[in-house]
Formats: structure tokens, sequence, C-alpha cells
């Protein structure tokens, strides 16, 4: 198979509007946090359609959980329960702080935590919990919510595949958790190459988030520099980070923003033609979201069934001889050799994660793809199995 006719598992798609504000980014001198993050921020809380909430632009979402963690006092001895089908960056920002993640079970059909799996967790040591929304599909959150205000213990959404599912009939990022981070990365619902937004309705959190973002300091540089008085001036409050977006990432986000609507019609319409396609395949294919509400498809994860007769790393091979890329969605944590090391973890403590990881395969979903594109790909998930 050669390269040309390749399909990958995932590719971004930036339009000429990406391109030109990239352009008058490098072409106006300011390239660094500016004008163009501002905008990005300002859009971004339109769009999830709630002006109490404040949006604040970070180069990485794992920069943005790390903030999260840290706005809200999480520190040694503390512990932060995650769960284990994730990827690692939503529990190695816990480490940053010397905290402890503890990890979680999921649910078999939605591989999502649960009040559940969370509930029994909690310790005396509990000050957080990290619901991930996994693939795009919502976390039951009002369980996980009222466990949360019951024992007192802070929520930090991880919704990095989650732009723009609802839960309930509202935006995820408009809940009442006390924190939630989106990811831009190049593979997500929408992208800047790389960065992520950190959204609260607590001030005392989004300026903590914004002063820690950039070193500590007490003013943003663009402030500084753009202001008509002498403004040389600044304090270094906390040991800070770099975590601020540059206005060439914002650029391509204020339009790839726009674009987002037409691209979740784009991949809902391809999850539906994946769903009816697949449909008498022994495969168990994902969970749709309740009636009503979004589901985000950022990924496409379904499960090889034991009647399918073959492995899941053969499976993957055989569709990359046909041309087609897939992945895995995820190594689960407790089989890393860090935090399998660490924490002492084994398989038998995470039942369904370790059925989920053994089975799951990720189709490519993503919106450059043509309708020839997808029936490549289901044309090539047919002939593998009809092989077997």
């Amino acid at each position: 198979m050669s390269a040309n006719n390749f399909l990958p598992f995932a590719l971004p798609e930036i339009g000429e509007e990406e391109i030109n504000e990239v352009a008058h980014s490098l072409r106006s001198g300011w390239i660094t946090t500016g004008p163009k993050t501002k905008q990005f921020e300002a859009d971004f809380t339109a769009f999830l359609g709630d002006p109490t909430l404040e949006s604040i632009a970070v180069n990485s979402a794992t920069s943005g959980l790390h903030l999260a963690l840290e706005a809200l006092g999480i520190g040694p001895d503390d512990e932060v329960i995650v769960p284990t089908y994730t990827f690692t960056a939503t529990a190695e920002i816990v480490r940053y702080l010397g905290a402890t993640p503890v990890m979680v079970d999921v649910d078999e059909t939605t591989f999502n935590m649960t009040a559940d799996s969370f509930s029994k967790a909690i310790t005396s040591k509990t000050k957080a919990v990290m619901p991930v929304h996994f693939a795009g599909l919502a976390c039951e959150m009002g369980p996980i919510i009222a466990l949360a205000r019951q024992h007192n213990i802070k929520i930090i959404e991880d919704a990095a595949h989650a732009l723009p599912t609802t839960y309930q009939g509202k935006m995820i990022g408009t809940l009442e958790s006390d924190i939630t981070v989106f990811s831009f990365y190049a593979n997500k619902t929408m992208t800047t190459g790389e960065g992520g937004m950190v959204v609260t309705r607590h001030p005392e959190l989004a300026q903590r988030c914004k002063v820690m973002r950039l070193h500590g300091i007490s003013r943003d540089a663009f402030d500084r520099y753009v202001s008509t008085k002498p403004a040389w001036f600044y304090e270094v409050i906390a040991p800070g980070f770099k975590y601020n977006m540059p206005d060439i990432s914002a650029a391509i986000g204020i339009h790839q923003l726009k674009r987002l609507p037409d691209f979740q019609i784009k991949r809902e319409q391809m999850a539906s033609v994946y769903q009816e396609a697949l449909a008498d395949l022994p495969l168990e294919l994902p969970v749709n979201a309740p009636v009503g509400d979004v589901h985000a498809w950022h990924l496409y994860p379904m499960k090889l069934k034991v009647e399918s007769g073959i492995e899941r790393g053969v499976f993957i091979e055989k569709m990359a001889e046909l041309g087609i890329g897939c992945s895995v969605h995820f190594i689960p944590l407790h089989l890393h050799p860090y935090w399998r090391d660490t924490y002492q973890l084994t398989p038998g403590m995470f039942p369904v994660a370790q059925r989920i990881f053994e089975q799951e395969v990720s189709l490519p979903l993503y919106t450059k793809m043509t309708k020839e594109d997808q029936e490549r790909v289901i044309a090539a998930v047919r002939q593998v199995l009809s092989n077997v």
C-alpha cells in the first residue's frame, strides 16, 4: 500500500480563513499572547452561551488541567479521583502538585467514570474528582456533581474530547463544576495546533489561572506592552508556569470555533453511517448520546466481540494492509509502567477497563474524510472480518 493511498487515522481541517488570520498575526508584529487570544477567549465564552463564565486560553489542555488543580489548592497528601481509562495527562498533572491520583473503573458501554465508581474511591483525603467525557459522550454528571457536593469535593471536568457535547441539554463547560478544560490538539473536534481552554464561573479561580499561566506575574504582558502610559512595573506573586496561548494559535481557533457547528454536523453524519453500515457485524458499536443531547464524536471507539474471531492487534494490522489507519483509545493507566509500579495496580482491580482495552479499536472519523473515504473504511472492516 503506497503512502498516497493510505487513509490516516486523523487529519485537521484548516481553511483559508485560518491561514489568513495567522498571516495577519505574523504581519501585525504581535505573535504571542495578545489581541487575538483575547478575542478567542471572548468568542469561546459566547459560544458556550453563559456570560457568567470566563474562558482562559492556554497552550495545552494538560496545562489547563494543571492550572485548574493548582487554583483549587490541590497539593501533597491530597487525593484526586480519575478514571483509569484515559490518557496519562489526566493523572500526571495530579503528580505535578505532589498529590495522589486514585484510579477507578469505568462503565462497560460508555467507557466513562460513574458515580458508583467515584463513590467507592472516596476517602478522607479526597479533594477533587476529574471525570473524563470519553470520545465526546458526556459522563452522567448529575449524580457525580451531587456526590461531590455532598463530600465537599472539587470537580474538574476533563473535556478534551467534549466540544460541543451536551448533558441534559446543557453544553459541557456550563455545568455546576468548578472548572472545565477543553483541548484543541490537532486531532480534536476543533484545533489550534496545540492549545486548550480553561473555563470557570468563579472569578477567584479564573484570576489565579491567569496569573499562574504566565510565571505568576501580576499583570499580563499584553496589557503592559500596549499601555499608553509607562507600565514596565510588575510583581511575581507566585512561582508560576509558562502556559499562555500565543496569538498565532488563537488566530486558528477564532475561525475553527466558527466552523465547529458544521464540523459537528459532519461528525454526527459520519458516526450515523458507521452505526448503520457496521450493525450486522460481530462488533459492539459505541452508544449514541441520549435523545436531545449532543455527542461530540471526537472518536469512533468500537469493540471486537469474541465471536469476531480476531485479536485486536491483528485487526489493526490487517486494516493497515488495506490502507486504513486505526488506533486504540486508550491503553489504561493501570497498564503503564509508571502508574502500575508506583501504585501497585493490577488488571484485576479494573476489570471493565481491562476488557474494553483488549477489544477496543478506533476507526477514522474526521471532517476532511470524504464519503468515498468512509466507504473504504467500511469495506475494509467487512473484508477483514470476513476473512477470519
